[in-house]
């Protein structure tokens, strides 16, 4: 008798062929019965050989449910909702391609939800594993934009307008598809361009439901840095990502929104100046200023420059 699937992990890749091996290995090793979780692999126009990757990998882990398909559409908020679309469970878990999962994590995540069926969507903790090591200019203020998250250290409810990283979060497929799923007017990477805040979005019109959206800090994913690709070209792609994100979000609301998001990152870079100031008397001046250009970068997104 075949077993009903559980969860589906949605992985949408582009251009990371050499990652997604260790992705798929990790949920392999997963102490949740194989056949109560399916993977679902989105190739989003990759030009490398993640095709053949994939290949292998499905040949590799035969016990494994894999399902491998194609989105030409670009971007990662195209590429989720096809995976969303094809999923088999009552339970989507959106991973990426550079993440690793730990052992307990899909067990983790159904338990979850069995215990708390009237859960909106759920988010985990997501650990940066710097290769080969952590920059001297990271700070906890900068290290978001390579996927560091803990919202809390136990169990909660995240408070309105709070929310997971793309990453590491889950939902019912019955919300996801009664949302309309992710917003493609916010596809996340496009080519060299970023147009982000796709989770945001997402979460806000699902918290807008009334539903309660939970974090979980034993949910965990390490997320691949390799810190000689955090370029300032990359981080520049990165932070104005977040602004020209927010400039699509707020404007489809109303001018007055966006005005207002535009005082709000005023507000931010200056706050972003006092800190520097203080990373510099606390003598580490190499934290400052990433912390500083973090936020111009992301209020030149914001203003379209």
């Amino acid at each position: 008798m075949t077993m009903p699937i559980h969860i589906s992990v949605v992985i949408c890749t582009y251009n990371r062929a050499v990652y997604i091996p260790d992705a798929i290995k990790s949920l392999s090793e997963q102490t949740l019965q194989k056949e109560l979780f399916e993977v679902i692999i989105v190739n989003n126009n990759s030009t490398d050989d993640t095709a053949e990757v994939c290949k292998k990998c499905i040949e590799t882990y035969t016990s494994m449910n894999i399902v491998y398909t194609n989105e030409l559409n670009q971007g990662a908020s195209f590429a989720r909702n096809t995976g969303a679309k094809i999923a088999r469970s009552p339970l989507l878990c959106f991973m990426d391609d550079d993440a690793i999962a730990e052992p307990d994590y899909l067990f983790r995540i159904t338990e979850f939800f069995k215990i708390h069926p009237s859960a909106g969507g759920l988010g985990g903790r997501i650990i940066p594993k710097y290769i080969p090591e952590e920059p001297k200019w990271m700070s906890h203020y900068v290290s978001s934009m390579v996927g560091n998250f803990h919202y809390a250290p136990i169990t909660c409810a995240f408070k309105p307008g709070k929310y997971p990283l793309e990453s590491n979060m889950v939902v019912p497929k019955s919300l996801f598809d009664e949302i309309g799923g992710f917003n493609t007017a916010l596809p996340g990477v496009k080519g060299t361009l970023r147009i982000g805040g796709e989770g945001k979005d997402f979460f806000l019109r699902l918290q807008a439901k009334g539903v309660i959206v939970y974090y979980d800090p034993e949910i965990i994913v390490h997320h691949i840095v390799e810190t000689a690709k955090l370029t300032p070209a990359y981080l520049y792609r990165v932070a104005s990502g977040y602004g020209r994100g927010e400039k699509v979000r707020t404007l489809a609301i109303s001018p007055l929104s966006y005005g207002m998001k535009i005082v709000e990152y005023l507000f931010k870079m200056g706050a972003s100046v006092v800190l520097g100031v203080f990373y510099a008397l606390k003598g580490q001046p190499a934290k400052s200023w990433p912390v500083i250009r973090f936020r111009i970068d992301a209020l030149k997104g914001l203003l379209q420059f």
